[in-house]
């Protein structure tokens, strides 16, 4: 047996109220109970979290996504300074969903870098490491001083599309941005692929799109970090039905579904629309063609290669797939 393993830290996992459904999956795949963490509030909205249990000496991995509100935030940071202050050996924040990733650079006069803050203040309190999946921009990783697992969903949605057996497969990238994403899941099936080229207005809305190449009689799939209101998605599912598409799916990784989305969603022609479990998705307000894949059992098989000193990149071997399962329903 590798000698790193033996020589290993205790590991406790903890999960901020945010993500305890997606925690719990991590949970009962790395076969460890979740730690007993309580958050107190305050009647003003103030928060404390209290680990109910000792953390001295022990690698705390603590599961939060920091999606809107900014209290998810703020709750994930007062978790590290409290385990910090425990005297925790090691900290890693397992972001499964990296929010403000889309202030990513200084694309007008006076804006705010709001991921490059948000690294900062990781690291401010605290963190040793930091575990997340399909960031917006990838260089967002370049605005950490410490190490940064960028996992990769790409291990979750190949085995999928391949069980579709979509007789026409054309890969589709939303914008200029996510063409090496897009070009990359084209070159594994060994398919074509095409790209959007659109122009904002503003967030969230597009003032014009082409598409670049062609899809007649195609099955597309549109490959994305995220889907936010489902507009731009929904616009450019249209076209492609629009220049003769067969079929037009989208997997887009974090279902942030802000707005009129599920309705966006719903009445758009798209066939489905596969999403992790990154985010919680609104069950009040859910469509069928919403397909859920877990993310867990990779974060979990991340966690303990972290704590076991072994590799991480072994885990994005198309082959060697850890996703078994094809959909989880919401």
């Amino acid at each position: 047996m590798n000698s790193a393993v033996n020589n290993r830290n205790p590991v406790k996992l903890f999960s901020g109220t945010a993500s305890h459904y997606f925690a719990q999956k991590i949970s009962d795949h790395y076969g460890q109970e979740l730690g007993d963490v309580t958050l107190q509030r305050f009647s003003d909205g103030e928060m404390q979290p209290n680990f109910n249990e000792s953390v001295r000496g022990c690698d705390v991995f603590l599961i939060q996504s920091t999606f809107a509100p900014s209290d998810n935030l703020m709750e994930l940071l007062l978790m590290v300074d409290a385990a910090k202050r425990a005297s925790a050996h090691y900290i890693i924040a397992v972001i499964p969903y990296f929010g403000l990733a889309r202030q990513d650079r200084k694309d007008k006069p006076r804006v705010a870098i709001g991921s490059k803050m948000v690294a900062d203040l990781l690291e401010a309190v605290g963190v040793r490491r930091v575990m997340t999946m399909d960031l917006h921009a990838p260089q967002i990783q370049g605005f950490f001083d410490i190490p940064v697992d960028h996992l990769d969903a790409s291990v979750i949605y190949i085995p999928y599309i391949q069980s579709l057996n979509l007789p026409k497969l054309t890969i589709a990238a939303p914008d200029m941005g996510g063409t090496a994403r897009a070009r990359y899941f084209a070159k594994i099936l060994g398919c074509d692929l095409v790209v959007c080229d659109k122009e904002r207005k503003r967030a969230n809305e597009v003032a014009g799109m082409t598409v670049i190449g062609d899809v007649t009689d195609a099955d597309v799939i549109i490959i994305d970090d995220l889907v936010d209101t489902g507009n731009t998605l929904c616009k450019a599912a249209k076209m492609m039905k629009e220049k003769g598409a067969r079929s037009v799916r989208a997997m887009c990784t974090h279902p942030v579904l802000s707005g009129n989305a599920y309705d966006n969603i719903e009445n758009s022609v798209l066939d489905e629309l596969v999403v992790c479990d990154t985010i919680p998705l609104n069950h009040e307000k859910t469509t069928t063609k919403i397909v859920q894949l877990s993310a867990a059992p990779l974060f979990a098989e991340a966690i303990r290669n972290i704590n076991e000193h072994g590799s991480i990149s072994s885990l994005f071997k198309i082959g060697n797939s850890i996703q078994s399962s094809l959909p989880l329903q919401p």
